[in-house]
Parts: structure tokens; C-alpha cells; sequence
């Protein structure tokens, strides 16, 4: 293990420290060697810096590359622009990785274990909106433009391809509305075609789905698919269908992944209305931690904490409120750090 890693640690807003602290703790039981530069973002950082994204949280990103942070609110409407796009578009975060396996028996869905890869940068998201004004509605009309890009699709295609590969996958279904949009999700379709013909052809299954399509098709037989990967707006749809797959935003982490930097996340909101009563669910952060100690080679750890997560909520029948338990934020902790210790 190596001595010393430095990250960048951002608690967030609402119930972003209590998560937070609970998952710097547990990785301190696990012995993980990461070095926190704690530093602040959205409304947190409005607050003590006048700024949702600070000059100091940027550096330390470019500094360590690498970062963990909890939910950052955003104004709806009006308001500031988010933080998390910010931080995406400052880093070339072109990749968005969502894995959604279930971790409690007895839901809707059983053993479920799907993995949704998404575009970061490009497509409806740039932002590149407009009004045009009819007579004294100066909101007459609405318009967006989406950009695509054989570059931007290419190197988020070949990092799924690449993460199916390295994690053992059997197929990636390339998702999309080339019927329609022929030529700005026409063009994903086309490059993610092409890039398995020449590169990867063999080596797993590929399929291509319309995104209607799939998303009726998760919700009847989601045992049908194994990796998803498509564009910007329709991994963010689908990467939020697939977590009530398996119980929720509070069970699914997300990693969005640059060339120059790595930012884990837990993917919920900031749950103001929870925020400081103890009763917090902090898995998905957990996992999100997980899936940072793989990044940083550190897979027997991050093998350690699934185990330990596992365990307490399915042996120890330790859970939280939103699970159906009646445990807080701080014994659900303690249950886990008492895992680690034992496994």
C-alpha cells in the first residue's frame, strides 16, 4: 500500500458533512492512506467564500487530482450555475460512471448488477440555450443546441469499452435516438460501431437500443443488459432509472473520470430536510469510496469495504431509516467500522 495519498475532500451541503465524516471514517478503519485537503463548494462555499466553486477547491483539484465530495445544492431556476458542471467541464470530466448492483434482498428487482456509462461534456448539456421574443413574451420560444463530437464520443466510448473489458463484462449496449436525432446522437451510434469493428470486435457483445426502448426494457427484464453507455442527457435518465432498480440514489455512487483529474461522488441530493438529525444514509458515498480505492489500486480495500457493507446491512440488519431500519447515521457507522475490523 502506498504511503501516502493526498485527495481533495469536499463535504458538500446538507447532509454532505455527516455522510462525509462517516466515510472518512470508515476509511481510516480500513487503514486507506489518503491525505485530505478539505476544502468547500456550492452553497457551503457561497457562504464562506463567496463563490459555489472557490479559486482554493480548483487548486486543490489540480494539486491532487483526485477528490471525494458530498451532495452540493443548486438553486433551481435561477441562482447560481452548478457546481458539479463546473467541476466537470473544469477537469474534462468526460466520463460518468454509474454502477447499480443490488446490495438488499427482496425488493422488486433481484441481483441486479448493471454498470451506466455517460457522457459528461457534450450533447444537450453545453448549455447553449436561447428565447426569442413574439410580440410582449420575451419567452415566446425556447431553443437548444446539442454538440457532439467524434472526439467527445470516441474517448468516452473507448473508456467503456475498456472498463467492460477490465471488469470482466460480457456486453455494452450502445444507447440512442439515431431514428430521430440522426445526426447528434447518429454520430455516437456510428463511432461506438466503427471503434468495436476495428478495436474490440470479440472481445464482448455489443448491441444497440433506442433509449424509449430501453428504458421499458430495464423496467421488464433489466437481467438483459450488463453495460449501458450513451450521451450526456440519456445517461443521466437512465443512470437514475437504473438506481430504483436496486433501491435508490442513496445506494448507487458515481465517479466522473478526466484525464487530468478523478472525482468520486455520492449522486442523491443535499437532503436539507434531514440535514442534521443523524439519520443520514451514507452508502452511497461508501461505495463511491470503494470505487476510489480501486482507482488508486488499492482493489483489496475496496473489496474489504463492499464486504463489510454487505455484511451490515445484511447479517447485522444494521440500516437506516430510508431502508427500513431504525438505526442513525452514527451506528450505522459503528457497525460498519466493527465489519472492517473483523474481515
Amino acid at each position: 500500500m502506498p504511503q501516502t495519498i493526498e485527495a481533495t475532500l469536499i463535504a458538500g451541503d446538507g447532509i454532505g458533512p455527516e455522510i462525509v465524516e462517516a466515510t472518512v471514517a470508515v476509511l481510516d478503519a480500513l487503514g486507506a492512506p489518503f491525505r485530505w485537503d478539505r476544502q468547500v463548494a456550492g452553497l457551503e462555499g457561497v457562504k464562506l467564500a463567496g463563490d459555489p466553486l472557490p479559486a482554493a477547491t480548483l487548486d486543490s483539484i489540480k494539486r491532487t487530482r483526485l477528490a471525494l465530495k458530498g451532495p452540493l445544492e443548486t438553486p433551481s431556476g435561477g441562482g447560481y450555475r452548478s457546481s458539479n458542471v463546473r467541476l466537470r467541464e473544469a477537469f474534462k470530466l468526460y466520463a460518468n460512471l454509474r454502477p447499480a448492483r443490488t446490495l438488499i434482498p427482496g425488493g422488486r428487482f433481484e441481483n441486479i448488477d448493471l454498470v451506466v456509462v455517460r457522457e459528461n461534456l457534450e450533447g444537450l448539456y453545453i448549455g447553449h440555450e436561447h428565447y426569442i421574443q413574439i410580440d410582449d413574451d420575451p419567452h415566446a420560444v425556447a431553443i437548444a443546441s446539442g454538440v457532439n463530437t467524434r472526439q467527445g464520443c470516441k474517448r468516452l466510448l473507448e473508456f467503456a469499452f475498456e472498463h467492460a473489458i477490465a471488469t470482466g463484462r460480457k456486453k455494452v449496449s450502445i444507447v440512442h435516438k439515431a431514428n430521430i436525432m440522426k445526426a447528434l446522437t447518429g454520430i455516437f451510434l456510428e463511432t461506438g460501431l466503427d471503434l468495436y469493428e476495428r478495436k474490440y470486435k470479440g472481445r464482448f457483445a455489443i448491441d444497440t437500443v433506442i433509449i424509449d426502448a430501453c428504458a421499458m426494457k430495464l423496467v421488464q427484464n433489466p437481467w438483459q443488459f450488463d453495460v449501458l453507455v450513451t450521451t450526456n442527457l440519456f445517461g443521466d435518465i437512465l443512470s437514475d432509472l437504473v438506481a430504483g432498480l436496486v433501491g435508490g440514489l442513496g445506494m448507487t455512487p458515481g465517479a466522473n473520470i478526466g484525464a487530468n483529474a478523478s472525482i468520486f461522488e455520492a449522486v442523491h441530493g443535499s437532503a436539507p430536510d434531514i440535514a442534521g438529525k443523524g439519520v443520514a444514509n451514507p452508502t452511497a458515498l461508501l461505495l463511491a469510496a470503494a470505487m476510489m480505492l480501486e482507482h488508486c489500486r488499492l482493489a483489496p480495500e475496496a473489496a474489504r469495504l463492499r464486504s463489510a457493507i454487505d455484511a451490515t446491512l445484511n447479517l447485522d440488519q444494521v440500516r437506516t431509516g430510508d431502508l427500513g431500519g431504525k438505526h442513525t447515521t452514527a451506528e450505522y457507522t459503528r457497525a460498519l467500522i466493527e465489519r472492517i475490523l473483523r474481515i
